[in-house]
């Protein structure tokens, strides 16, 4: 009986390993997952622009307004 047990835990073993994607399928998940990156990388980049673009570009006008007053309590 340990025998039979033996040999069906080896099987199963067996067909789980064989069941993994193939060469193909691990190269089309790849290719896609590329494509996803590249999407996102793209969406982040127009995303700074859009920042970069929204914020004031005269550096010196923060520093030449009048300095905030502190209150004594």
């Amino acid at each position: 009986m340990k025998k039979l047990f033996a040999l069906m835990l080896v099987g199963t073993a067996m067909t789980i390993v064989a069941c993994g994607p193939s060469e193909e399928e691990k190269k089309k998940i790849e290719a896609e997952m590329q494509a996803m990156a590249d999407s996102l990388a793209k969406v982040a980049s127009a995303g700074m622009e859009a920042a970069m673009e929204a914020t004031p570009t005269d550096t010196n006008a923060a520093a030449t307004e009048a300095p905030a007053t502190e209150e004594k309590h």
